[in-house]
């Protein structure tokens, strides 16, 4: 670029910005016009930001013009900044945890699952429990079928468009992962993992249960923990979350749990309230006075001591302590209660035993750095909506918690790998089709299905029929590909349906149709209907024949 003498660069500087501004001020019209124009409009557009460029350098910060072009400027990139946001995804996440004590589901969950909230649906359910009734009867039971607690929530959520995603379970610890269908082909790379911590490491009974993902190309594990109990116990609580982070998952080329982007961590946790007596924690609950005890709360405590867990991030606790409470009721531990050789065993004191905290990664490497994140690092972000307990829960001692939040994120994935759709009319009259076509890059396989499901499908293998894709395949080219299933497979009831893709190499469901229609089997219902008045004509001449004699 041309150099200019200090007392020219004024003089020019001038005569061009006023040029400039007059096209700054109509920033906003001309925007909307190059929009219909395409590809031109937007070469003109960066043809004007060059040379805007070239005339920023040679703006002294003493010009008159300087402040208006900052100004106009700082509008400009409001405007391309929503531009870009809007591209980004809410993802509304709900998790719960609850110890219940060995009992079996409440007869309702509507208020535990927000189920009649006035705001947009739930994408994800996140249900960590512990203490899940693991008598040896009814573990090798759970084994060999769903335990009663994920029949339950399946119940409850599959007819509203919630399937589940995964689950993992270590003797009474279980975490389950619904989630709405249309999240299906952008969740990949799930997997499970558990560490005991009971007896050195030898017993299951506490430690944590683990389910990793990644969610629209973003890595998100969840880990649902029961640490030891007791007041004079937070040194091994610390030593046993600290082992449970450093679980490795199995599987290669997975990252550590602390690598994950987001980390949520929590369960009953079983933190106390350490130095005040009984009946201040008490009467500073009753009074409502709760910020008196967060001083002691040993979580607290130790995240002020603790490097790795000043990492984690908590909401305030602006409820009641969950634990520990009469059953049925919202009284704190009223019973005496015996121990070894009959002496009576103190009341124990309330506390919040129960928590939910999480963990994004670049805001712990913006720390360390002390420096800004630049825009194209910040992907994703995480808001807390809502942190509560749950007082009218009564099956166990202590009360469920929830916390509802809100995932802001760039989709890294966008593009489901497999697109399928059912040909032409369903019904079980006749062999039917399936077109389905994948992304360049998909690792097809030969163990790769394509299932028919219902369209309130609990799980992957709640299908009603399926079929292979390379044994079943009848057709391909470089656009797509088609399959066939046998009519004899097909429902004869009819319905409604999806078609959902299922990767081998993934694990997962990879592609999900819109739902559609098969058409009951009219011949099969023309026979039903002729039986049926068989059988009314053969009755009423029975009648006849007894009214005569």
């Amino acid at each position: 670029m041309a150099s200019f003498s200090s007392e020219d660069a004024s003089q020019d500087s001038s005569a061009f910005s006023l040029h400039d501004l007059e096209s700054l001020h109509n920033f906003r019209s001309r925007s909307a016009s190059f929009s219909s124009t395409g590809s031109s409009g937007r070469l003109h557009l960066r043809q004007q930001v060059a040379q805007l460029v070239a005339c920023v350098e040679d703006i002294s910060s003493d010009d008159e013009i300087h402040e208006e072009v900052s100004r106009t400027l700082d509008e400009a990139f409001l405007i391309c900044g929503k531009k870009l946001k809007d591209k980004w995804q809410e993802f509304r996440l709900h998790i719960v945890t609850w110890n219940v004590g060995t009992a079996s589901p409440p007869p309702d969950v509507t208020g535990l699952l927000q189920l009649n909230s006035l705001g947009p649906a739930m994408d994800m359910y996140v249900i960590g429990l512990q203490e899940v009734n693991s008598r040896i009867t009814n573990f090798l039971s759970d084994l060999a079928f769903d335990d009663p607690w994920s029949i339950f929530f399946m119940t409850v959520l599959s007819p509203l468009g919630y399937i589940k995603l995964s689950s993992v379970r270590m003797q009474g610890l279980l975490l389950l992962i619904f989630v709405k269908h249309v999240h299906l082909p952008f969740i990949r790379d799930i997997h499970t993992q558990y560490t005991r911590t009971g007896l050195y490491g030898y017993w299951g009974n506490k430690g944590g249960v683990t389910v990793r993902m990644s969610l629209y190309g973003h890595t998100v594990c969840f880990i649902n923990c029961h640490l030891p109990a007791h007041m004079e116990n937070t040194e091994q609580r610390l030593d046993d979350f600290e082992k449970i982070l450093e679980m490795q998952f199995e599987e290669e080329n997975i990252p550590s749990t602390l690598a994950h982007d987001i980390l949520f961590w929590f369960g009953d946790l079983n933190f106390r309230i350490a130095d005040f007596g009984i009946h201040f924690v008490r009467e500073s609950i009753n009074n409502r006075r709760y910020n008196l005890l967060w001083e002691k709360d040993q979580l607290n405590m130790a995240k002020k001591k603790e490097a790795f867990l000043q990492e984690f991030i908590e909401g305030p606790l602006q409820f009641k302590p969950t634990y520990k409470f009469d059953l049925y009721s919202d009284v704190y531990d009223t019973r005496e209660q015996k121990s070894l050789f009959w002496f009576n065993e103190k009341k124990r004191k309330p506390a919040w035993t129960d928590r939910i905290l999480w963990r994004v990664k670049n805001l712990c490497q913006h720390t360390s750095k002390e420096s800004n994140l630049s825009g194209e690092e910040q992907t994703i972000s995480v808001t807390l909506n809502n942190y509560i307990s749950h007082m009218n829960y009564g099956i166990s001692d202590h009360k469920p918690v929830t916390g509802t939040f809100g995932l802001e994120m760039k989709p890294l994935l966008s593009i489901p790998s497999v697109t399928l759709s059912p040909e032409g009319e369903w019904s079980a009259e006749h062999d039917v089709l399936i077109s389905y076509s994948a992304v360049h890059e998909f690792p097809s396989s030969a163990w790769d299905w394509i299932g028919l499901f219902k369209v309130t499908f609990k799980h992957v293998n709640d299908y009603v029929t399926y079929a292979w894709v390379k044994d079943d395949e009848i057709s391909s080219n470089s656009d797509s590909k088609q399959v066939y299933m046998s009519a004899e497979e097909i429902p004869d009831m009819g319905g409604e349906f999806v078609l959902c893709y299922y990767s081998n190499n993934m694990q997962s469901i990879v592609g999900i149709s819109q739902p559609f229609q098969i058409q009951p089997n009219r011949t099969l219902i023309e026979k039903d209907l002729a039986q049926e008045e068989i059988s009314w004509m053969q009755k009423t001449d029975n009648l006849e024949s007894h009214n005569e004699f």
